[in-house]
């Protein structure tokens, strides 16, 4: 990786996992794998405390509470792709000075310990699910979820990866299903109860890696 100019272009702040490569030919696999490799510049906000990396625009707040801790990096508006990059892991390597990359370590997809983390919140005809803890390609492009009585509904996303839908699921069971990047789903029958509360958080089984 490049040292950062002076006058580096504005970046959205989003979360990734720093992959390190010691080759350029490294692949994972069952993990969706990108194009060439690119030169680029990446940068970390927030201080020795990282306080200025919380938040930002995936909508994950407290990073080490969410399980991604402060291993991230800065993107362009390119790689953000308007929030849908949010969760994805990237493989890097240093093409100059060595010093900036930790030696001998391969990339890794996401792995998250746990299952996937499903965070209501909203009021009785506004529900936004805040999906977190995504193991695998780690970027979630699609949502749906079901009542008890109702269908499949595709979710909307509303920025980062806050996904919402206006119909009505209070007291039903929820289900809710989720596509990668890598085109793989995860479907998680009644991951929360009918007694669900808005603001509660309900954990369902994750991709495998």
């Amino acid at each position: 990786m490049r040292k950062m100019a002076a006058n580096m272009m504005l970046s959205i702040t989003i979360t990734i996992l720093l992959c390190f490569l010691t080759a350029v030919n490294a692949r994972i696999p069952g993990v969706y794998t990108g194009g060439p490799w690119q030169t680029a510049h990446a940068t970390f906000y927030g201080g020795s405390d990282a306080s200025g990396t919380m938040g930002g625009a995936c909508g994950y707040g407290n990073l080490y509470s969410q399980g991604y801790g402060v291993n991230n990096a800065a993107l362009s508006t390119v790689l953000f792709n308007n929030g849908l990059s949010c969760g994805a892991c990237f493989e890097l390597k240093c093409d100059n000075d060595g010093k900036w990359c930790l030696p001998g370590n391969p990339s890794v997809p996401c792995r998250k310990q746990g299952g996937i983390r499903f965070t209501i919140n909203g009021f009785r005809y506004f529900n936004l699910l805040l999906v977190t803890n995504v193991a695998g390609a780690g970027d979630i492009q699609k949502v749906l979820i079901k009542g008890t009585n109702t269908q499949w509904i595709a979710m909307s996303r509303n920025w980062g990866q806050n996904w919402q839908t206006n119909s009505p699921l209070v007291g039903q069971a929820l289900s809710i299903r989720v596509k990668a990047s890598d085109h793989r789903s995860v479907t998680n029958v009644n991951v929360a109860p009918s007694n669900w509360q808005f603001g509660q958080t309900f954990e369902g089984k994750n991709f495998r890696v």
